[in-house]
């Protein structure tokens, strides 16, 4: 394990960082045009056919070819470069994740930022009834991907504090609690600002395959909302049965009394006006939640209907929605808590949140750059035709592609934290060769959100990573990245196995994903 551990260590390190890694993937994409070229690469398109099996879901039946050829464009032709010149701005100013992150995190910015979410947390802590102690832990962790970074900074340090008051490990709390933060990131009972980053990554890239294709933001809902339920009753389980007893009364007769608090205000408990201010969020949450639902569901209201695409009305505005829906008891906690009085606090709180995002804004720039020159190319649709045929001709079951797909993900994750930089790289090729095999392009973002969650916690590179370990020091003073990686490990396999299985049996009852979320990629055209 310890060689295991040094090698994705010293691996990881020699990558250059996410800028540098599309930098060289636009290098890597004009070159491979003009050698497609050169050598007049051509591929024949072909799409599956589907029917309807005895359980009612679709199923690949056949496939057809529809006649259709496709080669490449070169970007080092005088055509390839004057495109990319002059499209340099508007491939950044229209790359979709941009403004739906931008957007949908001011909102989550202020609750964040004005104290409620924090609160929010600290409140769930305190009315978790002992017996309940780790799957309510567990879950409040899967649930802080809604917020900016508080899992990390407040909610493990306080698992820590929490479980030790009971007389338990201070580690396995700790344990249970990046789990649920990281392993487990990518689920939730609520649309977050993750649903609509994805779908408009996976949107992109379908379209590839399909231009008219549309990703509902809320297209892995039904599925996400089951797997927050299964990943807390796995974490529970691993908790109770391998970390916890493992562990016996580490962090409990040892505690490093050099190391500093983290935050000493996260161990007391709600004052008065927190809770005062509390009820002002959750008043000023059910006011807006109110409103919108009468927006949606009242006729000639501006969100009932359908709307200009595909979609309901109230799909097309989910980003809007998700930035009012923290932004008005974000407001109303601040206001009632004396910090957020004036036009000053405000900008402030948005400009520190801006701040955050600084790092994603410029990696949009170059992933952005990478994505767009890979469409001009036409290697996209080229690599997704060929890599689909290979797959038809292996004639390999659905589902053990996903494993597959799954599986390569979590390697990756391994070596590349960022899950949009990861995402922006492997979209461009994995939905539309997936598409032609017939996977739709809402299942391969299911697969890719369980990869990029399972072995966060067990890689080195995760920036919070080092901040975990100082909070476990200060329970057992000389704890190591191995004490870390092995607490830790049992989770990732276990949410694995869990996870992929539950995708597997899902796929088999053919259950939509979540609204608008199919299992199957049915052509419009043959």
């Amino acid at each position: 394990m310890r060689a295991f551990l040094n090698f994705i260590e010293k691996t990881g390190n020699k990558l250059p960082e996410p800028n540098l890694i599309f930098i060289l993937g636009i290098v890597v994409v004009y070159v491979s045009s003009h050698l497609a070229v050169m050598t007049g690469w051509q591929v024949a398109e072909i799409l599956p056919s589907t029917e309807i099996n005895e359980r009612g879901a679709a199923v690949i039946s056949g496939w057809e070819t529809t006649g259709e050829t496709f080669q490449a464009r070169s970007l080092f032709s005088a055509d390839g470069l004057y495109w990319h010149l002059t499209h340099l701005v508007d491939n950044f100013i229209n790359f979709p994740p941009l403004g739906i992150v931008l957007v949908a995190m001011l909102g989550i910015g202020i609750a964040d930022r004005s104290g409620l979410l924090p609160a929010l947390i600290r409140g769930f802590v305190r009315v978790i009834p002992a017996n309940l102690l780790t799957p309510g832990m567990i879950f409040l962790g899967i649930f802080s991907s809604l917020t900016l970074d508080a899992g990390y900074v407040l909610l493990v340090p306080l698992a820590g504090i929490v479980y030790k008051s009971c007389g338990r490990s201070p580690i396995a709390g700790i344990a249970a609690v990046f789990a649920g933060v990281s392993a487990g990131f990518n689920a939730n009972i609520i649309l977050t600002s993750l649903d609509p980053l994805l779908a408009a990554f996976t949107e992109t890239a379908a379209r590839s395959i399909d231009p008219d294709y549309r990703v509902n933001p809320a297209a892995n809902l039904y599925f996400m909302i089951a797997s927050t339920v299964v990943i807390t009753l796995t974490g529970w389980a691993v908790n109770n049965w391998i970390v916890e007893p493992r562990l016996g009364r580490a962090g409990l007769d040892e505690t490093n009394t050099a190391q500093p608090e983290s935050n000493p205000g996260i161990e007391r408990d709600l004052q008065p006006a927190e809770r005062k201010a509390l009820i002002a969020g959750m008043v000023g949450f059910l006011a807006f939640a109110v409103i919108a639902l009468l927006m949606v569901l009242v006729p000639g209201a501006p969100l009932h209907g359908p709307g200009a695409g595909p979609f309901d009305r109230w799909v097309e505005a989910i980003v809007p929605l998700i930035f009012f829906g923290a932004l008005i008891p974000g407001l109303a906690y601040g206001w009632s808590m004396g910090n957020l009085r004036n036009g000053n606090d405000f900008a402030k709180m948005l400009t520190e949140t801006i701040t955050i995002m600084v790092p994603m804004i410029v990696m949009a720039f170059f992933a952005a750059q990478f994505i767009e020159a890979f469409r001009y190319s036409g290697l996209d649709r080229m690599l997704a035709m060929t890599g689909g045929q290979w797959l038809a001709q292996a004639n390999l079951p659905a589902g053990l592609l996903i494993l597959a797909f799954i599986a390569l993900v979590g390697v990756f994750n391994l070596f590349i934290g960022s899950m949009s930089a990861k995402y922006a790289l492997m979209a461009p090729v994995f939905v539309p060769m997936l598409m032609v095999v017939g996977i739709s392009p809402e299942l391969t973002q299911v697969a890719y959100r369980i990869g990029d969650s399972v072995t966060n916690i067990i890689t080195p590179l995760l920036p919070y990573l080092v901040i975990i370990l100082v909070f476990m020091r200060q329970y057992v003073p000389k704890a190591g990245i191995g004490t870390l990686l092995s607490a830790m490990l049992p989770y990732s396999i276990a949410f694995s196995v869990v996870w992929s299985l539950q995708l597997l049996l899902w796929m088999w009852f053919g259950w939509p994903l979540g609204p608008d979320g199919p299992l199957i990629y049915q052509p419009t055209t043959p």
